[in-house]
């Protein structure tokens, strides 16, 4: 059996749950590996086939995507060179992480192409949702990496094809500790205006990641650090609380280390406003900025010592086993990919 994996490459979350999918695919079968995306700050253990830019969100320093600069990295044409250098008939199985490259070029060739993400997740009826209606969101959330059958990840699970996170074998073998310092994955905001914000809170160590310095520094209680994986996560496993996105990985780890967690949505990201809904479902804090005007509910979050309970089980070979006898070699001549496409409406 021919597979085609294909991952999103501007969160690190799509890395790292291919970490642990891969190894069980490729022993389905022989397994190719395709990435798209600037924005990860993981290296996959593994080959990869095909490596692509596709269509990456830049990060900008006030809370959201740097549109501008987005638009500047999107050439339609290297887009469409991309999916169709992909001779996606030779796979018996294509599965996406949110990839719009594979994802595309099996909608255009008539291939059935199976989601696996947490995007899919989010757009799920039974997933809480923000309260705003972003109909704009929700339309690059359906059509951004348009897949045929759809399997999903959320803190919490749905029904049959909503599961919980894929916890990575690493943060499996912690043993989580208390240092007393907080770290702050914060990757749309400047450093130097998050030890600003932060400043206030006296006492309070801070380790802050950063995806605009290349150098650590000391400023203060602030030990602002590149983003490096190790160090990351020695960070988070000693920590007492994480302030970050509502991005998917990292939420996810903290809340099996048990560790206190307070997220600020990304501007611009629907995804990542579904991510919070839910959270705050949970029992998490969820603001909207680091702004002045939230300083007391970080003050109280500081302050508290309330955890969520999580059950994250081990599912990943679950999941794969699933996928594979539903949808693998399934290449009809009567299927058609451009009516069908069962994503939640």
């Amino acid at each position: 059996m021919k597979i085609l994996y294909a991952i999103q490459g501007t969160g690190n979350g799509h890395v790292t749950r291919a970490m642990e999918l891969v190894p069980i695919l490729k022993k389905k079968g022989s397994t190719d590996i395709l990435i798209s995306g600037i924005q990860s700050d993981i290296e996959l253990p593994f080959h990869v086939d095909y490596s692509f830019k596709g269509l990456s969100f830049i990060f900008g320093k006030n809370g959201g995507v740097d549109v501008w600069k987005t638009y500047l990295k999107m050439k339609s044409y290297r887009l469409l060179r991309d999916i169709s250098s992909i001779d996606i008939y030779k796979y018996d199985l294509v599965i996406s992480d949110f990839e719009p490259i594979s994802a595309w070029a099996c909608r255009i060739a008539g291939v059935p192409c199976v989601g696996l993400s947490n995007q899919v997740a989010t757009l799920h009826p039974l997933a809480p949702k923000p309260k705003s209606n972003d109909r704009l969101g929700k339309l690059v959330l359906r059509h951004y990496a348009p897949t045929t059958f759809n399997y999903g990840f959320h803190f919490k699970s749905l029904d049959q094809t909503i599961y919980t996170p894929i916890i990575r074998s690493r943060i499996r073998k912690l043993k989580p500790v208390d240092k007393g310092h907080y770290t702050v994955y914060l990757p749309s905001y400047d450093d130097e205006k998050i030890i600003k914000r932060l400043k206030r809170y006296s006492g309070i160590r801070w380790e802050i990641f950063s995806k605009h310095t290349k150098k650590a520094y000391t400023e203060g209680r602030f030990r602002v650090y590149p983003i490096e994986e190790d160090r990351f996560i020695e960070s988070l496993s000693t920590c007492r609380g994480l302030l970050s996105n509502a991005g998917f990985g990292a939420t996810s780890e903290a809340l099996f280390l048990g560790k206190k967690l307070l997220v600020v949505p990304m501007k611009t990201q629907y995804e990542q406003h579904c991510n919070a809904a839910m959270l705050e479902s949970m029992g998490i804090t969820v603001l909207k900025s680091i702004k002045q005007k939230h300083a007391d509910t970080i003050s109280s979050w500081l302050d508290s010592d309330r955890k969520i309970d999580v059950d994250y089980p081990s599912n990943a070979k679950e999941i794969i086993n699933t996928i594979v006898e539903r949808h693998a070699g399934i290449k009809n001549s009567n299927f058609d990919a451009f009516n069908s496409y069962p994503l939640f409406q």
